[in-house]
């Protein structure tokens, strides 16, 4: 059995153990969808009332009980009914996740184009003043929260040019481009800032390992270009630190980027999960966490995948 299939086979017992810890954790939240969904009434509920709703929820039987029946309804396809919108939650969770996915690949493309170049520049000047100032700007981004971040530009751009965010119901991309990318810029700006300061210190650091390395000395004695070493000698073996980082990053940002989508009103998938917690949706929590869940094991394949591609000498599965 190859690598990718040993790496395939692995996934089912993942998913197992994360629908586990989901199923368990939701349910020692305070509450339940009964008082969640009717507040203060809940209170004014019969004994026969509040029966016939936990029966209606499925809520009525053992924690067992409700796990198998759950499991059995994803074996079969149907990650069950979200209490919350009335309707299927894979339904839901397709509905929401285009946002997500645009977000994360905005805020990739912008913290790549930043970050990588920062980084190189860096290393060709190492320990000079220019270096040094990258290196005071990537620290501020790394330690700066997105939120401080996205409230700074909101607070900016309303107090000072009189404007606000392009909020309010989403346009999808294929709809209305130009709205689209209104509502998104700023949310994948506050994202992609500080991963682009990440991005910016582990291309600094890769590259100054491999700008000491041999055959980037021998490329320089035989008359190579700076410019050529630089791009086409040394950044490429640089670069699985940076896709790493990458794949890591751009797992959690289809997870949802809850604070910013939550700051910047945009439905996606993270302010959906949050707003499920919220009103104790236990369906649609448990089949979203699995659905982000999935989706982080496909960027970690596709990453190891990668490895081979920017290195040859990687052999995957091999001892």
């Amino acid at each position: 059995m190859n690598y990718l299939m040993r790496r395939l086979a692995t996934f089912p017992l993942v998913l197992l153990g994360v629908s586990i810890l989901v199923f368990v954790a939701i349910r020692m939240v305070p509450g339940d969808s009964i008082t969640a969904m009717l507040g203060t009434e809940a209170g004014l509920l019969t004994p026969a009332q509040r029966d016939s709703l936990a029966a209606y929820f499925g809520i009525d039987q053992p924690w067992f009980i409700q796990y198998w029946r759950w499991i059995g309804g994803i074996l079969s396809g149907n990650l069950g009914i979200s209490v919350t919108y009335g309707r299927p939650v894979l339904d839901v969770i397709i509905e929401r996740f285009p946002l997500t996915l645009e977000l994360a690949v905005l805020s990739m493309i912008i913290a790549l184009a930043v970050g990588m170049p920062a980084g190189v520049f860096a290393a060709t000047r190492n320990e000079k003043l220019s270096d040094l100032g990258v290196r005071i700007v990537a620290m501020i981004g790394q330690s700066t929260p997105s939120f401080v971040l996205g409230l700074l530009i909101i607070y900016t751009l309303s107090a000072g040019f009189g404007v606000l965010p392009a909020m309010g119901e989403f346009a999808p991309l294929w709809q209305d481009p130009l709205r689209n990318l209104s509502q998104l810029i700023l949310p994948a700006i506050t994202l992609g800032f500080a991963f682009a300061a990440s991005v910016t210190r582990i291309s600094r650091s890769a590259m100054l390992d491999v700008l000491s390395d041999d055959y980037v000395r021998t490329a320089r004695s035989k008359g190579v270009s700076a410019r050529s070493v630089i791009w086409r000698h040394a950044l490429p073996n640089a670069l699985i630190p940076v896709v790493t980082l990458s794949g890591i990053e751009f797992g959690y940002l289809l997870g949802g980027a809850v604070i910013v989508e939550q700051i910047y009103a945009l439905p996606g998938l993270g302010r959906m999960v949050l707003d499920a917690i919220q009103q104790r949706d236990y369906a649609l929590v448990q089949g979203s966490v699995l659905f982000i869940a999935f989706n982080f094991m496909i960027v970690n394949l596709l990453v190891d995948l990668a490895y081979v591609a920017l290195d040859p000498r990687i052999r995957l599965g091999e001892s």
